[in-house]
């Protein structure tokens, strides 16, 4: 009989092709959801307060909760987390389909949001139990780029579903995947214990409280208002509920997260890069559809269509620049990637000076190329850099950078604009600008705000260690 090493050898492609079914599964929800809501606040008539919890439920809940089931993965085994997390998706994707009011969906968008925690927390953890260093970029990128996958085509199967079977049919796409997943990944993932130790219960509560108050507070600080009381409250309690986290993880006998993996430079750089990575992307795909259909006049199918751009080139170039992290230095990929997408930034930041059509798709493309360069050779970067009995926490902690900073770029992109569109149109003597031309400007403000981020992100890559101890070229 051959052994478990073995097996996991023999099996290593087909199990990679298990995780690209869930990331595919669970990407492809997250931007499918959106192209929905107007079709779910008119066949519910609920108001648009209630509505934006069908997404926002769904982003605090999984954005909370992938340090913890990580862990989880790292003490009991991945593959028992991964099934359950894709059984419990597919489940609560049916009950999605089956709610008969807004407050039903919530509370099934909540179920769901459980399952996609579970799912994407270990994935990482699974390839780097799979693969080893030769072959782990290449692995990581061809994972990452059914991810891209999952992004481009949302909108557009979305639009189809809804247009053509009712918002319900966004829902229901996802039962014969999860059967398939299920099955699949039962099947082909391999059966390995964890590392038996106590569970930390009182780190989990105290990084769940210190996530789901911090970015609450990100995302609705401009709708709120910045210096709200609420937002105040929500920032307060993240910030003390974060120090207790601290505290607590330094003197439990086994912490959920180990403090000593931050005394790494490249663990701490690497992750610190990814959230001015997600930052910096967010800002442009959250931004660009306003100017393509506010300034371009262009039909929001064709908008949707040029957005597309940005994840299929990141498609594209992930499996390559993965590949390359096997044999050349993640900090010169990741650095490289981080400089493209600040230039690509750079050129969007410019469109009241070149506005048109082509300037868009260049400016899409090299942040697409950018961030497709930096994800692959970054990631397989934080997650060789744990030990292996933790690197379902490694792997949890590439899906939170992920989490927070998509809401980051999303809320200062969005304060950053609001703000400068309001000066640009009211602030000045005489009248001020048009409409137009303040949305030019304050466009200009944001994407160069985005730029910095971009810039910051290159330094803080370019200065990480080198290379890893022991674990390759990274």
């Amino acid at each position: 009989m051959m052994d478990s090493t073995a097996i996991v050898n023999k099996r290593k492609w087909l199990i990679l092709s298990t995780t690209s079914l869930g990331v595919f599964m669970s990407t492809l929800d997250a931007s499918i959801v959106n192209i929905a809501l107007p079709n779910i606040t008119a066949h519910f008539q609920a108001p648009l307060s209630s509505v934006e919890w069908v997404v926002m439920v769904y982003l605090l809940l999984m954005s909370s909760l992938l340090l913890t089931f990580g862990r989880i993965g790292d003490m009991y085994g991945h593959r028992p987390i991964y099934l359950g997390g894709f059984t419990l998706f597919t489940i609560a994707s049916f009950l999605c389909s089956q709610a008969g009011n807004i407050n039903y969906l919530i509370a099934a968008r909540a179920i769901q949001a459980l399952g996609a925690a579970m799912i994407t927390s270990v994935v990482q953890a699974i390839i780097a139990d799979t693969f080893g260093v030769a072959e782990r970029g290449k692995a990581i990128g061809i994972n990452s780029m059914f991810v891209s996958l999952g992004l481009a085509t949302g909108p557009t199967i979305g639009g189809l579903l809804v247009g053509s079977f009712g918002w319900q049919s966004i829902f229901y796409i996802n039962l014969p995947i999860g059967v398939i997943g299920i099955i699949w990944a039962w099947n082909i993932l391999p059966k390995k214990r964890g590392s038996k130790q106590q569970f930390d219960l009182g780190g989990a509560v105290f990084v769940f409280i210190t996530l789901v108050t911090f970015l609450l507070a990100m995302s609705h600080g401009q709708a709120w208002g910045w210096m709200s009381p609420i937002i105040i409250s929500l920032f307060s309690a993240a910030f003390i509920s974060f120090a207790l986290f601290i505290y607590w993880e330094q003197h439990v006998k086994f912490p959920m997260l180990s403090l000593k993996l931050f005394h790494n430079r490249l663990f701490s750089a690497a992750n610190l890069t990814a959230v001015l990575n997600y930052l910096t992307q967010y800002a442009v795909i959250f931004l660009m559809p306003f100017y393509l259909i506010n300034v371009l006049q262009m039909p929001s199918r064709q908008a949707g269509l040029v957005m597309t751009v940005f994840p299929l080139v990141m498609m594209v170039t992930s499996p390559i620049s993965g590949s390359l992290s096997d044999r050349v230095s993640s900090r010169i990929l990741s650095s490289l990637g981080m400089g493209v997408i600040a230039g690509g930034v750079f050129l969007l930041s410019n469109l009241y000076r070149i506005s048109g059509f082509w300037p868009v798709i260049l400016g899409l493309i090299l942040v697409g190329f950018g961030t497709g360069f930096f994800l692959s050779p970054n990631n397989n970067a934080i997650i060789s850099n744990v030990p292996k009995n933790m690197v379902g926490i490694g792997s949890g902690m590439i899906a939170t950078m992920r989490c927070v900073g998509q809401v980051m770029g999303i809320a200062i992109s969005g304060a950053v604009f609001s703000s400068r569109l309001a000066y640009y149109t009211e602030g000045f003597a005489g009248g001020g600008y048009s409409y137009q031309q303040g949305f030019l400007l304050a466009q200009h403000d944001a994407y160069l705000t985005a730029t910095v981020f971009a810039i910051a992100g290159m330094i803080v890559s370019l200065a990480r260690e080198p290379r890893l101890k022991n674990s390759g070229n990274n």
